[in-house]
């Protein structure tokens, strides 16, 4: 019994060290595994200025975030949106935002910022400056007419988001299907295509109710939550969503009140209607109402005022049959603004009403003639 356990213990004391050898040699090939090994790659930063407040702004961030998934199909892409906005002071986007692997201007002014990757817009007033166009148009010809152009502005076009559309299908191969109706949404608002004034101004249908939303609501947290449900559903199905319509509600209360102060303010002479609400605190004013209430008129001046701005909102009514013989962007611009030559709007400082009223006094004299 003794020899029995004496061998036995001869046994596993020289086995011992050879197991122990044999770990040690797995431990040492481990890593060898390890490069077998896929991590998932680090997600592309894609920031995306566009237009606040705005229901082009808001799907032409729609069009793009789609258009780059289709332009990347492998790419892990995180996407942050930031609503840019005109007032005093303000002459694009701040160049510190675009901080991202990828970064997109839509639907407003160009920036020279060298961090600038893509940029989409139809204001005829988007570059600030000669030099700006020049930058661009650089870049354009650097580019050439291939696939690797990422910059296209015409102030041709209707809207941003048509412009990125077509752009999208014509040199990227972009189905257009799924965003179809989004896009003639779109189109039809941004350029007052409506059928009717009345339409306009009455918004029974439910896109031009979340048309509302985004004029009032449309920051960067609304982008962030709004983009991914257009692009996964219809925009019609968008628009009649509990929660949209929870955020329509109050605000169809305050439209009315607009339209039945604008009745009582507004005033026609030469064809051109003018509105001073300065003496209110407004925050997002209506489209249209003036040219439902004077279907004759050629333009409107409208004057509000905002706790953080004085807005003098300039249009042409496309429905009055009347010849249209002012570029009102370039007539925005002379101010600060900028525009269409159909719409446009200048910006001064809240506290500066009476510069804001003899603005709002001098365009009106100016499209009488």
């Amino acid at each position: 019994m003794r020899i029995a356990i004496e061998r036995s213990a001869s046994f596993i004391g020289r086995s011992l060290p050879l197991l122990f050898r044999r770990h040690r040699r797995d431990t040492r090939a481990a890593p060898c595994y390890a490069r077998h090994v896929t991590l998932d790659p680090k997600p592309r930063n894609i920031v995306v200025a566009t237009h606040g407040h705005c229901f082009d702004g808001l799907s032409s961030a729609v069009l793009f975030t789609r258009l780059l998934q289709h332009v990347e199909p492998g790419s892990k892409l995180s996407f942050r949106y930031h609503a840019s906005g005109y007032g005093p002071g303000q002459n694009g986007v701040d160049p510190k935002l675009l901080n991202g692997d990828e970064n997109a201007i839509l639907d407003f002014r160009f920036s020279p910022a060298e961090s600038l990757t893509w940029y989409f817009d139809h204001h005829v007033s988007a570059f600030p400056g000669d030099a700006d166009r020049r930058i661009y148009e650089a870049r354009v010809a650097a580019a050439g007419g291939s696939a690797a152009r990422r910059m296209f502005h015409d102030g041709a076009y209707s809207s941003c988001t048509k412009l990125i559309a077509d752009v999208g299908r014509d040199l990227f191969g972009l189905d257009p299907a799924p965003t179809a109706e989004l896009v003639r949404w779109a189109d039809m608002i941004d350029s007052a295509s409506f059928p009717t004034a009345e339409m306009a101004v009455l918004r029974k249908e439910p896109v031009l109710q979340l048309m509302t939303v985004v004029e009032h609501k449309g920051g960067d947290a609304f982008l962030e939550a709004m983009v991914p449900r257009l692009l996964a559903e219809p925009v019609e199905e968008v628009a009649r969503a509990a929660d949209v319509q929870a955020a329509y509600a109050p605000l169809r209360t305050s439209h009315e009140a607009f339209v039945r102060l604008v009745e009582t303010r507004a005033r026609e002479a030469g064809g051109v209607v003018t509105v001073d609400l300065s003496d209110e605190l407004i925050d997002v004013a209506g489209k249209f109402v003036t040219y439902a209430l004077y279907p004759t008129s050629a333009y409107s001046v409208l004057l509000t005022r905002s706790k953080t701005k004085c807005k003098i909102s300039i249009g042409y009514n496309p429905w009055s049959n009347r010849e249209r013989r002012h570029n009102i962007a370039a007539i925005c611009e002379r101010y600060g603004g900028g525009g269409h030559p159909v719409v446009g709007a200048i910006s001064i400082a809240a506290d500066d009403v009476a510069r804001a009223r003899q603005i709002m006094n001098d365009v009106a004299t100016e499209l009488a003639t």
